[in-house]
């Protein structure tokens, strides 16, 4: 990198070479991720959700209230992407201790679906969003096309870095 470089990221060393426009886009990963985490937590607080409930769990709430559909902890570790299933399961039980999820066993499998009290906190969410983001996203960016190809291409870095740490594991 050199010193007329104007790349914003966050460590030096690894923005050396080819690899420097990954760096700078790894950074801006970074602190979107963290402002994004901070934003869902908020605003889970602000829709209604206990404050103890974290960026995980609010995640986890989503996803099992997406489509309606009761669902096993394996399929929202698969569809969040977490490979740590205690992760998720500590994320349920909270979760249904706090009255936002119940629990039906079907076998030796557990199933689980939104609460009413979740129900209304994820919608409430949902309310919020619009109100604060999406809103203020629409100034922005007029164009749809651009956020599918932003979607599109963080799911493409999601499968190489998945990748790069399966090799980096036979190392």
């Amino acid at each position: 990198m050199s010193s007329k470089d104007q790349s914003i990221v966050s460590s030096s060393h690894l923005a050396q070479g080819v690899g420097g426009v990954l760096s700078e886009v790894e950074y801006g990963i970074i602190i979107a991720s963290n402002a994004m985490q901070n934003w869902i937590v908020r605003c889970m607080v602000a829709a209604g959700g206990p404050e103890k409930v974290t960026y995980t769990d609010s995640l986890v709430l989503h996803n099992v209230y997406h489509r309606n559909r009761a669902k096993r902890l394996a399929d929202i570790c698969f569809t969040l992407n977490i490979e740590d299933s205690h992760t998720v399961a500590y994320a349920l039980r909270k979760l249904h201790k706090l009255a936002l999820i119940e629990v039906e066993k079907r076998g030796k499998e557990s199933f689980y679906q939104v609460s009413k009290q979740g129900r209304k906190i994820c919608e409430r969410y949902a309310e919020i969003r619009q109100q604060c983001l999406v809103e203020a996203l629409g100034d922005l960016c007029n164009d749809n096309q651009d956020l599918h190809e932003v979607a599109r291409l963080l799911r493409t870095l999601s499968g190489l870095y998945d990748q790069a740490g399966r090799a980096a594991t036979s190392l």
